[in-house]
């Protein structure tokens, strides 16, 4: 097990002790959180106390984070869609619906599976769990991405995303009109205080920066290019949602669920970046997908 250590600030007076180990451990869920409470997991002042204790200036809170289950990976025959392939790297058009790496509850049919029975060694620099992946996509959004077969390959494709010298122009189709034709947002994103499933604009958030440029506009809705400059978890879906503009289809992020699209209307389009290797500069683009086209195509007749 992991131990932490924290000592209550000034401004965590008063703030309940399962909402602190939440801030304070954004990759669990407040209800992980309670549960290593009640598996006496967690001490205040080396005292055991309930998930409402409410903080004290000076408390000593320590904690002991569970081992997670390993999670056992096994190669798997899946048709993949690559547009690029060598030595070192492979690029990939990532299908809607497929997760890209395993999880505690899915650990088949992801790309990860088909990697691993597609390339005969994979980079480890992200764990076993997450071979070759250098970057990601969420499940329901489609498009492009590289992964390494190998860990130079790896630490240089991540010291370009790093630096911003990757370029990733994503599309979407959003509600309501964007007057403006193009704009910057930079909004700090982190965990969503009060769902811990989103991602929010929240203060003391990441940077984060969104390029974007209006394609074409329809009566209630708006087809947009999107370019990361940063790549926080789920930047394009809550930037466009902070300016009132929410994904079409886009269940997590909208109340009201779509009938015009299965799964949020965003793919990738285009990746671009320097080979490690050769230091040539590749640029690779993908049509829309079909349910996009679709889509597109439904809002042009009828606006």
């Amino acid at each position: 097990m992991t131990v932490k250590t924290y000592v209550v600030t000034e401004e965590d007076v008063d703030v309940r002790l399962d909402k602190l180990l939440t801030k304070l451990n954004e990759n669990y869920s407040r209800q992980q959180i309670q549960t290593w409470i009640k598996e006496q997991l967690v001490t205040v002042n080396d005292e055991q106390y309930k998930a409402n204790y409410k903080c004290k200036l000076g408390d000593r809170i320590q904690w002991e984070i569970p081992e997670e289950e390993e999670i056992e990976i096994k190669p798997e025959s899946i048709p993949l869609d690559i547009l690029y392939e060598d030595d070192y790297l492979i690029v990939i058009n990532k299908p809607k619906g497929m997760l890209v790496h395993p999880t505690q509850t899915e650990t088949s049919g992801t790309l990860v599976n088909a990697l691993m029975y597609h390339c005969k060694q994979l980079s480890n620099l992200n764990g076993d769990e997450r071979p070759g992946i250098v970057h990601r996509l969420d499940k329901d959004t489609s498009g492009l991405l590289v992964a390494a077969k190998d860990n130079i390959t790896h630490e240089q494709l991540k010291i370009q995303f790093q630096e911003q010298t990757v370029e990733r122009i994503y599309e979407a189709i959003v509600f309501g009109v964007i007057s403006h034709s193009s704009g910057i947002i930079k909004a700090p994103i982190g965990r969503n205080p009060k769902n811990r499933l989103q991602m929010a604009v929240v203060s003391d958030g990441k940077y984060a920066e969104t390029h974007f440029r209006v394609i074409e506009r329809f009566k209630e809705h708006t087809h947009v290019q999107c370019e990361l400059k940063t790549g926080r978890t789920h930047q394009i879906r809550v930037h466009l949602k902070y300016m009132n503009h929410p994904i079409v289809g886009d269940e997590l992020y909208v109340r009201k669920k779509s009938t015009l699209i299965q799964g949020q209307a965003l793919f990738a389009k285009l990746l671009s970046f320097h080979h490690p290797h050769t230091n040539e500069r590749m640029t690779f683009t993908i049509d829309r997908p079909k349910d996009f086209e679709n889509l597109l195509h439904f809002l042009r007749n009828n606006s």
